[in-house]
């Protein structure tokens, strides 16, 4: 989707997905070791990022909406941490390799085509030994209506993401149902694909 898609869909006052972290990332950020330095890919509005600095890493948030970066800098503001941002259009620039503790993507949906750089992209901007965690709606979230893009091609394959993941230590992978409850774009049980690996 476009620079103008994701401007137009944070345009709203209030935070569309919420100012609370993610589930996945609250339950594993015990992975990521003290102050790492963490990049929050297809970060949006900033929750999980703010979320992470607050909890004392050093973190940079990418994402193709300045729209949306401007919020993560207002709700980075508001709980007194900062957040370095970054536009970028992450399907396009690869992010430079080996540089972060951690990396973490919620919902990142990007076509089918762009998918696997992307990911691969995230991976590769992590240090050898660090940690990527990530959820996404599945093909399967077409059937439930409770977020995500109304899509096929904008929606992940299982079998996919285990290929993109393959070379390293997979340390939790779940594919099924999930209840997220995210400001007004997420609401109720869905059906997700969870990974946190160690590369």
């Amino acid at each position: 989707m476009s620079k103008e898609h994701w401007d137009n869909s944070f345009s709203d006052q209030d935070f569309v997905y919420g100012e609370t972290e993610n589930v996945l990332i609250r339950e594993m950020s015990g992975f990521i070791p003290e102050h790492s330095k963490v990049g929050c890919f297809a970060e949006g509005e900033g929750r999980n990022a703010v979320y992470l600095a607050r909890l004392g890493h050093d973190v940079t948030s990418y994402d193709q909406s300045t729209v949306g970066l401007d919020k993560t800098k207002a709700l980075a503001g508001q709980n007194h941490v900062d957040v370095e941002t970054v536009e970028m259009d992450l399907t396009q620039e690869k992010v430079p390799t080996n540089q972060y503790d951690a990396a973490i993507m919620v919902f990142g949906h990007v076509p089918r085509e762009s998918q696997q750089f992307f990911v691969e992209s995230m991976i590769d901007s992590v240090k050898p030994g660090g940690y990527v965690i990530f959820e996404v709606y599945s093909e399967d979230q077409l059937n439930y209506r409770t977020g995500g893009p109304p899509a096929l091609d904008m929606l992940y394959d299982p079998a996919d993401i285990l290929d993109w993941i393959k070379p390293y230590k997979c340390i939790h992978f779940y594919y099924g149902e999930a209840t997220r409850d995210e400001g007004k774009r997420h609401v109720g049980l869905g059906h997700v694909i969870q990974v946190v690996i160690k590369k």
